[in-house]
């Protein structure tokens, strides 16, 4: 199944405004998110989480433990210093309480440093675990969804935004416990301050506000733009690919694609860096005026302590020695950083559970095609068939009808075809085939039962189908063969039976590897097959498939004259027992079936063999009339 490309527009004219960012109460409802989040990666590795919570209590403790070591060395000092310290010797007694003080701030900067390295370890490693189970889940779920929602864009960019948020998500989870430690390292900085100098938090408060409230505003508005260019970073990626790919190489190549791709690349990335610079320049300019302020406030601070320092100031906890003074300064300048951190981090998390937002919401996005409570199994064999009654389906959003007013029955063992100009709507009627799509309205029995009443696993085990855009895996050939039934990956004897049945068998024969060549170019070693042979490849995966509808969308359009023969020569025995349609141009194709439908803008203008339709003189024997004259 391939998914919808962005339309690759021409640059604007203007400057793409940036949409006005989410209120506070938008960004405070995003973190509802947070405590799915952390079960998320407290379920990935209980070890790894109750360890990285460990060591980041452990350091929050260790910054005030080095300042008032810090503290104590300087009085102890001093106190040498005012007794004649000069004339001590180096292993005089009344230095040992000096030394042990040296070595316990040592330690703890050692400590410190192990606990930061090691913490980092830990974080690193479990935020590999979560983004790989966190794109297992994306992948997951986005397989569930129906084609119809990954074909509508408003969802493929929420995928894409989803996408973009499965790594680094642990950022979010170590953002918010580095938060918690800073706020534990702050409780404890700030108790100090309050027992010595308790109007000092006060001033705190001022230097901080400010640069807190810009860098939110501006966190907002990056979070905004990034938002409102998805669409538009979805077209540098597929203007990326398809200007360096070898799928599009030859036609780049022989039309002069490159420089008419690079120069929409280069237009687009210009546009969005423009956007981005404007942002980011005003950032910086506001950010530094505001620190400003902060900085002020903390130099007001450091002056005021020296102040009461020198003047002999009594505090509640004893006079203001100069190990205080400097554990003060040394608390006030760690605070003040901590209360910008603290609020700075929680105002990221905030803006950050946006992202995680996009997330989750994609995860929420329930299917509508999902087997119901009691779902029946599909029977085995079929008795009576599918009955199309008076089945219409358009896709949301558009008034047009795709197929409308089908009505008619698909007997078990019955070979049909479909034909019609193009968008006619044989493609979406084997869709609703395979309930891929549900009808919009009229409905679909299968053996006398509403399809919705069977399980959609069982349903779509029992039908084999090969579209005409079949994916090209860079697989090996046995396992592109494979994926027609995954089940059967092990299985040699099968796949080589189904390769041999499309003629892929001849494919295996052009490699010394045999079935487990690699395919595509993507990968070392790999080649690269010609558009018949990936049509063998891809009709060996149908016939893998035990399924009792064979759907086939125009199997033999890549096939040369010979290897066309040559399948249909097969054919009857290939399609023995089962139901299958088929979907063809060729009428040397669509006249082996026992009965074709003729479609014309969605609705079923003719129907019957290919003896009775050409006899009839409708536009199947006109078409046919057009065809043969060609190779007369």
């Amino acid at each position: 199944m391939s998914l919808p490309h962005p339309p690759v527009r021409p640059p604007r004219s203007g400057r793409k405004p940036i949409e006005e960012p989410p209120s506070w109460r938008e960004r405070l409802r995003a973190t509802r998110h947070l405590p799915r989040l952390l079960r998320l990666v407290w379920e990935t590795h209980r070890g790894y989480s109750g360890l990285m919570v460990g060591l980041r209590a452990l350091r929050a403790l260790v910054p005030l433990a080095v300042l008032w070591v810090g503290k104590l060395i300087i009085d102890q000092v001093v106190a040498l210093v005012e007794g004649g310290a000069a004339h001590r010797p180096i292993g005089d007694p009344t230095l040992e309480p000096l030394a042990w003080l040296l070595a316990v701030e040592f330690g703890l900067a050692v400590l410190g440093e192990v606990l930061a390295r090691y913490s980092a370890l830990v974080e690193s490693l479990l935020g590999d675990l979560v983004a790989n189970r966190t794109s297992v889940q994306l992948m997951e779920h986005a397989a569930s969804l129906d084609l119809e929602q990954l074909e509508n864009s408003e969802i493929y960019d929420k995928l894409e935004r989803a996408r973009r948020q499965t790594v680094g998500r642990i950022g979010l989870v170590t953002g918010l416990l580095a938060t918690v430690q800073d706020a534990v390292t702050l409780v404890t900085l700030s108790v100090a301050l309050v027992v010595y100098v308790p109007w000092l938090l006060v001033l705190l408060g001022l230097a901080v506000l400010p640069s807190f409230l810009g860098e939110s505003r501006f966190a907002a508005l990056a979070y905004s733009l990034l938002y409102s260019w998805t669409e538009e970073r979805r077209q540098l990626d597929y203007l990326r690919y398809i200007g360096a790919s070898d799928v599009s190489a030859k036609e780049v190549k022989l039309f002069g694609l490159a420089r008419f791709l690079v120069g929409r690349y280069a237009d687009l990335s210009r546009e969005f860096y423009e956007a981005n610079k404007g942002l980011a320049v005003r950032r910086a300019v506001v950010a530094s005026l505001l620190a400003l302020v902060g900085t002020l406030g903390y130099y007001g601070a450091y002056a005021a302590i020296i102040y009461l320092t020198v003047t002999g100031h009594q505090s509640p906890a004893g006079p203001i020695t100069i190990g205080v003074l400097t554990f003060l300064a040394a608390s006030f300048r760690q605070s003040r950083d901590l209360i910008q951190r603290t609020l700075m981090a929680a105002s990221q998390l905030v803006e950050q559970s946006l992202y995680l937002d996009d997330l989750f919401t994609f995860l929420e996005i329930e299917p509508r095609i999902r087997s119901l409570p009691g779902a029946l199994p599909v029977p085995v064999p079929l008795r009576e068939g599918f009955v199309f009654e008076d089945v219409g389906f358009h896709y949301p959003g558009s008034e047009r009808w795709a197929v409308r007013h089908l009505s008619f029955r698909l007997r078990p063992g019955e070979r049909m075809a479909l034909v019609g100009e193009n968008g006619a709507g044989k493609t979406t009627l084997v869709k609703l085939l395979a309930r891929l799509y549900d009808p919009s309205e009229g409905r679909i029995l299968l053996d006398g039962r509403e399809l919705r009443e069977y399980s959609v696993e069982s349903l779509r085990a029992n039908v084999g189908v090969i579209f005409q855009d079949f994916f090209r895996y860079d697989l090996s050939l046995s396992e592109n063969i494979a994926v027609g039934d995954v089940a059967q990956l092990g299985n040699a004897a099968a796949i080589e039976a189904a390769a041999e049945r499309s003629l892929a068998d001849t494919v295996a024969r052009r490699f010394p590897a045999g079935f487990g060549q690699l395919l595509g170019r993507r990968f070392t070693g790999g080649v690269e097959l010609s558009g018949g042979e990936w049509q063998k490849v891809a009709l060996a995966r149908a016939y893998l498939r035990d399924a009792q509808l064979l759907i086939l969308d125009e199997p033999t359009a890549a096939l040369d004259a010979r290897a066309e023969y040559e399948v249909f020569e097969r054919f009857a025995e290939l399609t023995g027992g089962r139901m299958a349609v088929l979907i063809s141009h060729r009428f040397s194709t669509v006249r082996m079936a026992d009965r074709i439908l003729v479609l014309q803008q969605g609705e079923l203008l003719e129907e019957g063999s290919h003896e009775a339709l050409v006899a009839r003189g409708g536009l199947y024997a006109e078409l046919f009339r057009l065809q043969a004259a060609g190779y007369r």
